[in-house]
């Protein structure tokens, strides 16, 4: 069984889903990119089971928290775990290149697949997949667009 929250933020309006084995799904809903989530009639809506993952999400844009603290349950292949896995180990302020992930994983030819796997993260922020850029260091993509990956990067720059 499923339950979400919906809520604003400063950034946009955010779904969160889960289930008993933690958080499968953070939706932004900015207007841009090219990402939808459907709130199924199947789903309970419950803000109170998400009241502390809501809490360490606004912290984090405040700039008051640099790590979460969340159980988490993506729904993804072996491979896509794999790269959320590392994403997850990206520090706070800090970028990689797709190329950097990919190489981690013991590929460096797989910058594609990676970038394929982050654009299908189903928990951004929490897993930070705007952490990773493109070679050159340009904003290559982000699910529910530039403008706010570019605005989750300016937040964690603030306080460095």
């Amino acid at each position: 069984m499923f339950s979400y929250t919906v809520f604003d933020t400063s950034l946009c309006r955010i779904v969160l889903v889960g289930n008993e084995n933690g958080l499968t799904n953070l939706h932004m809903d900015t207007g841009e990119g090219r990402r939808s989530l459907v709130i199924k009639d199947s789903w309970t809506r419950s803000p109170g089971l998400f009241r502390d993952i809501r809490k360490q999400i606004e912290e984090y844009l405040e700039g008051t928290r640099k790590v979460f603290s969340v159980p988490l349950n993506p729904l993804g292949t072996p491979f896509q775990k794999k790269v959320w896995q590392v994403l997850g180990d990206i520090p706070y302020g800090e970028v990689r290149t797709y190329k950097e992930v990919a190489t981690s994983l013991g590929n460096p030819n797989g910058a594609r697949a990676v970038g394929m796997a982050a654009a299908n993260n189903p928990i951004p922020v929490i897993i930070p997949c705007h952490r990773v850029v493109g070679t050159n260091g340009s904003l290559t993509g982000f699910a529910f667009g530039l403008g706010i990956k570019q605005a989750l990067l300016d937040t964690e720059q603030q306080d460095l």
